[in-house]
Protein backbone atom coordinates (compact mmCIF):
# COMPACT_ATOMS: atom_id res chain seq x y z
CA UNK A 1 0.00 0.00 0.00
CA UNK A 2 0.90 3.49 -0.64
CA UNK A 3 0.62 6.23 1.81
CA UNK A 4 -0.34 9.19 0.95
CA UNK A 5 1.27 12.35 3.05
CA UNK A 6 0.44 15.92 2.28
CA UNK A 7 2.51 18.48 3.06
CA UNK A 8 1.58 21.85 4.34
CA UNK A 9 4.27 24.65 3.96
CA UNK A 10 4.45 27.70 2.65
CA UNK A 11 8.63 27.75 2.22
CA UNK A 12 9.02 26.07 -1.32
CA UNK A 13 12.57 25.11 -0.59
CA UNK A 14 11.67 23.26 2.46
CA UNK A 15 8.47 21.73 0.86
CA UNK A 16 10.28 20.67 -2.13
CA UNK A 17 13.41 19.15 -0.71
CA UNK A 18 10.75 17.24 1.91
CA UNK A 19 8.87 16.19 -0.66
CA UNK A 20 11.99 14.72 -2.64
CA UNK A 21 13.09 12.58 0.58
CA UNK A 22 9.79 11.65 1.40
CA UNK A 23 8.69 10.37 -2.33
CA UNK A 24 12.47 8.23 -2.39
CA UNK A 25 10.63 6.53 0.98
CA UNK A 26 7.63 5.59 -1.63
CA UNK A 27 5.26 8.07 -0.43
CA UNK A 28 2.91 9.44 -2.43
CA UNK A 29 2.86 13.15 -1.57
CA UNK A 30 0.44 15.94 -1.90
CA UNK A 31 1.63 19.71 -1.64
CA UNK A 32 -0.03 22.63 -0.42
CA UNK A 33 1.65 26.28 0.85
CA UNK A 34 -1.62 28.11 2.97
CA UNK A 35 -3.29 26.59 6.03
CA UNK A 36 -6.87 27.22 3.59
CA UNK A 37 -4.95 25.14 0.84
CA UNK A 38 -3.92 22.34 3.25
CA UNK A 39 -7.45 21.88 4.77
CA UNK A 40 -9.30 21.63 1.19
CA UNK A 41 -6.35 19.74 -0.34
CA UNK A 42 -7.12 17.20 2.84
CA UNK A 43 -10.73 16.88 2.78
CA UNK A 44 -10.36 16.10 -1.13
CA UNK A 45 -7.56 13.74 -1.14
CA UNK A 46 -7.60 12.00 2.13
CA UNK A 47 -4.09 11.76 3.45
CA UNK A 48 -2.95 9.09 6.06
CA UNK A 49 -1.10 11.98 7.35
CA UNK A 50 -0.65 15.61 7.62
CA UNK A 51 2.99 17.00 7.95
CA UNK A 52 1.85 20.85 8.87
CA UNK A 53 3.95 23.56 9.41
CA UNK A 54 2.71 26.05 12.59
CA UNK A 55 3.51 29.33 10.32
CA UNK A 56 1.85 30.11 7.66
CA UNK A 57 0.31 33.14 5.65
CA UNK A 58 -3.59 33.56 6.16
CA UNK A 59 -4.61 30.78 9.06
CA UNK A 60 -2.38 29.09 10.96
CA UNK A 61 -1.63 25.34 11.70
CA UNK A 62 -2.73 25.92 14.86
CA UNK A 63 -6.53 26.58 12.98
CA UNK A 64 -5.62 24.00 10.91
CA UNK A 65 -4.98 21.07 13.25
CA UNK A 66 -8.10 22.11 15.06
CA UNK A 67 -10.14 21.77 11.45
CA UNK A 68 -8.62 18.64 10.68
CA UNK A 69 -9.40 17.57 13.68
CA UNK A 70 -13.06 17.61 13.56
CA UNK A 71 -13.70 17.10 10.00
CA UNK A 72 -10.87 13.97 9.87
CA UNK A 73 -10.43 12.65 13.45
CA UNK A 74 -8.64 9.84 12.66
CA UNK A 75 -6.00 11.75 10.26
CA UNK A 76 -2.52 11.27 11.43
CA UNK A 77 -1.03 14.90 11.96
CA UNK A 78 2.69 15.61 12.69
CA UNK A 79 3.64 19.87 13.44
CA UNK A 80 7.01 21.29 12.25
CA UNK A 81 7.58 24.59 14.15
CA UNK A 82 10.73 26.61 14.22
CA UNK A 83 9.84 27.74 17.80
CA UNK A 84 11.74 26.40 20.98
CA UNK A 85 9.24 26.98 23.71
CA UNK A 86 7.55 24.48 25.36
CA UNK A 87 4.04 26.26 25.51
CA UNK A 88 4.19 26.06 21.56
CA UNK A 89 4.80 22.32 21.44
CA UNK A 90 2.32 21.58 24.03
CA UNK A 91 -0.38 24.11 22.28
CA UNK A 92 -0.01 22.29 19.14
CA UNK A 93 -0.63 18.52 21.30
CA UNK A 94 -3.58 20.18 23.21
CA UNK A 95 -4.85 21.24 19.82
CA UNK A 96 -4.79 17.33 18.27
CA UNK A 97 -1.19 17.19 16.99
CA UNK A 98 0.08 13.57 17.13
CA UNK A 99 3.84 14.45 16.91
CA UNK A 100 5.73 17.17 16.31
CA UNK A 101 9.21 17.70 15.07
CA UNK A 102 11.43 21.61 15.52
CA UNK A 103 12.77 22.91 12.21
CA UNK A 104 15.21 22.43 10.89
CA UNK A 105 15.28 18.65 11.09
CA UNK A 106 16.90 15.89 9.53
CA UNK A 107 14.63 14.43 6.56
CA UNK A 108 15.15 10.67 7.87
CA UNK A 109 14.15 12.08 11.04
CA UNK A 110 10.88 12.85 10.00
CA UNK A 111 10.22 9.56 7.80
CA UNK A 112 10.75 7.62 11.08
CA UNK A 113 8.41 9.97 12.39
CA UNK A 114 5.90 9.51 9.84
CA UNK A 115 6.52 4.95 10.02
CA UNK A 116 5.94 5.43 13.56
CA UNK A 117 2.50 7.31 13.05
CA UNK A 118 1.57 5.05 10.45
CA UNK A 119 1.77 2.10 12.49
CA UNK A 120 -0.48 3.77 15.03
CA UNK A 121 -2.73 4.37 12.32
CA UNK A 122 -2.73 0.60 11.76
CA UNK A 123 -3.67 -0.48 15.08
CA UNK A 124 -4.93 -3.85 13.69
CA UNK A 125 -4.57 -5.97 10.70
CA UNK A 126 -7.68 -4.51 8.31
CA UNK A 127 -8.26 -7.81 6.45
CA UNK A 128 -10.71 -9.03 8.82
CA UNK A 129 -13.86 -7.56 10.81
CA UNK A 130 -14.19 -10.80 13.33
CA UNK A 131 -14.72 -10.54 16.88
CA UNK A 132 -10.99 -10.57 17.71
CA UNK A 133 -11.04 -6.96 16.44
CA UNK A 134 -13.68 -5.74 19.07
CA UNK A 135 -11.82 -4.83 22.89
CA UNK A 136 -14.62 -4.29 25.97
CA UNK A 137 -13.73 -3.09 29.02
CA UNK A 138 -16.34 -2.22 31.42
CA UNK A 139 -18.10 0.75 30.10
CA UNK A 140 -15.97 0.97 27.33
CA UNK A 141 -15.89 -1.05 23.66
CA UNK A 142 -12.96 -0.45 20.74
CA UNK A 143 -13.58 -1.72 17.74
CA UNK A 144 -10.09 -1.84 16.43
CA UNK A 145 -10.88 -2.71 12.58
CA UNK A 146 -13.00 0.98 12.08
CA UNK A 147 -10.67 2.47 15.33
CA UNK A 148 -14.33 3.18 16.50
CA UNK A 149 -14.39 4.08 20.36
CA UNK A 150 -17.35 4.21 22.92
CA UNK A 151 -18.28 4.89 26.43
CA UNK A 152 -22.15 3.43 26.83
CA UNK A 153 -22.42 2.90 23.16
CA UNK A 154 -21.84 6.76 22.64
CA UNK A 155 -19.11 7.35 20.30
CA UNK A 156 -15.81 8.80 21.34
CA UNK A 157 -13.74 10.52 18.76
CA UNK A 158 -10.77 9.83 19.09
CA UNK A 159 -7.22 10.30 17.35
CA UNK A 160 -5.21 7.56 16.26
CA UNK A 161 -2.53 8.19 18.88
CA UNK A 162 -5.48 8.77 21.69
CA UNK A 163 -6.84 5.11 20.46
CA UNK A 164 -3.37 3.11 20.52
CA UNK A 165 -2.50 4.53 23.93
CA UNK A 166 -5.50 3.31 25.25
CA UNK A 167 -5.30 0.01 23.82
CA UNK A 168 -1.85 -0.05 25.29
CA UNK A 169 -3.49 0.31 28.51
CA UNK A 170 -6.01 -1.41 28.35
CA UNK A 171 -3.89 -5.06 27.32
CA UNK A 172 -1.97 -3.81 30.62
CA UNK A 173 -4.54 -2.76 32.93
CA UNK A 174 -4.14 -2.26 36.29
CA UNK A 175 0.17 -2.00 35.43
CA UNK A 176 1.53 1.28 36.39
CA UNK A 177 3.51 2.53 33.33
CA UNK A 178 6.03 5.38 33.42
CA UNK A 179 5.89 7.86 30.37
CA UNK A 180 9.16 6.14 29.14
CA UNK A 181 7.53 2.64 28.65
CA UNK A 182 4.37 4.48 27.48
CA UNK A 183 6.54 6.15 24.48
CA UNK A 184 8.35 2.53 24.15
CA UNK A 185 5.12 0.98 23.36
CA UNK A 186 2.88 3.35 21.17
CA UNK A 187 5.48 6.08 19.96
CA UNK A 188 8.40 3.19 19.06
CA UNK A 189 12.13 2.95 19.95
CA UNK A 190 12.96 5.14 17.15
CA UNK A 191 11.33 8.19 18.89
CA UNK A 192 13.23 10.89 20.26
CA UNK A 193 11.09 13.36 21.61
CA UNK A 194 10.51 14.06 25.28
CA UNK A 195 8.00 12.59 27.56
CA UNK A 196 5.83 16.01 27.65
CA UNK A 197 3.76 14.41 24.84
CA UNK A 198 2.71 11.21 26.82
CA UNK A 199 1.15 13.84 29.82
CA UNK A 200 -0.38 16.13 26.93
CA UNK A 201 -2.17 13.43 25.27
CA UNK A 202 -2.88 11.70 28.95
CA UNK A 203 -4.53 15.05 29.39
CA UNK A 204 -6.49 15.05 26.62
CA UNK A 205 -7.83 11.75 26.41
CA UNK A 206 -9.26 12.26 30.10
CA UNK A 207 -11.22 14.88 28.64
CA UNK A 208 -12.77 12.69 26.47
CA UNK A 209 -13.41 9.54 28.40
CA UNK A 210 -13.76 10.57 31.61
CA UNK A 211 -17.04 11.71 33.11
CA UNK A 212 -15.01 14.01 35.70
CA UNK A 213 -11.31 14.63 34.21
CA UNK A 214 -10.14 16.20 37.55
CA UNK A 215 -10.96 13.40 39.11
CA UNK A 216 -10.15 10.07 36.36
CA UNK A 217 -12.35 6.86 36.77
CA UNK A 218 -10.45 4.93 34.74
CA UNK A 219 -7.47 6.38 33.53
CA UNK A 220 -5.17 7.23 37.04
CA UNK A 221 -1.84 8.60 38.15
CA UNK A 222 0.47 6.78 39.79
CA UNK A 223 2.47 9.46 41.47
CA UNK A 224 6.24 8.86 41.12
CA UNK A 225 6.14 6.23 38.42
CA UNK A 226 3.51 7.46 35.72
CA UNK A 227 -0.77 6.33 34.90
CA UNK A 228 -2.03 3.24 35.02
CA UNK A 229 -5.51 2.14 33.87
CA UNK A 230 -7.81 0.76 36.49
CA UNK A 231 -8.29 -3.15 36.39
CA UNK A 232 -11.92 -4.21 36.84
CA UNK A 233 -12.38 -7.04 39.03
Amino acid sequence: MTYRILLVEDEEAIRKFTKINLEREGYEILEASTGEEGIETALDKEPHVVVLDLMLPGISGYEVCETLRTKMPRIGIIMLTAKSQEVDRILGLEKGTDDYLMKPFNPKELVLRIQALIRRLNIEPVESTDNKNIFEYGPFRMDSYSRKFYRDDVEIELTPTEIAIIKNFISMAGKALTREEILHQVWGDEYQGETKIVDVNIRRIRTKIEKNPAKPEFLETVWGVGYRWKQIN
